[in-house]
């Protein structure tokens, strides 16, 4: 089985991961924010980490960010990733840390703190998946 072939993996939905993974679809990636405090969470849950508020709002991304750690895998793990691939941590310019992918560029010992901009990636089998590229 080739890349083109293989399914997504598909995303674990908690109870609360629905209407980000809907806002992803869109191409309008939504997090919880805290109308209380101003907390960002991700990933989703039931209440603020910093106040303990219920009251959150789905608020859009800014769609910009900074690689904080990143890793190149030279095994075959999944199906719908041959090697080599990528995986980055990005600090969101709201402030959680997201995991995914960069598109493009190649990875290297400048990587660290660079700037990236949220893209849209669609894969061979329609899945839409959050994805970095550098800014």
């Amino acid at each position: 089985m080739n890349a083109i072939d293989a399914q997504t993996p598909r995303p674990v939905m908690g109870l609360y991961d629905q209407p980000m993974w809907e806002s992803i679809k869109t191409r309008g990636m939504k997090l919880q924010r805290c109308a209380n405090c101003g907390t960002w969470l991700y990933p989703p849950g039931p209440s603020c980490p910093s106040c303990l508020s219920c009251k959150l709002v789905w608020t859009p991304l800014s769609g910009r960010g900074r690689i904080v750690s990143w890793v190149v895998f030279h095994r075959h793990y999944l199906p719908a990733y041959p090697p080599p691939y990528n995986a980055i941590a990005v600090r969101l310019e709201e402030g959680p840390t997201m995991i995914s992918n960069l598109e493009g560029a190649m990875l290297g010992e400048d990587s660290m703190g660079r700037e990236v901009g949220l893209v849209y990636a669609i894969m061979p089998d329609g899945v839409i998946l959050p994805r970095w590229s550098l800014a």
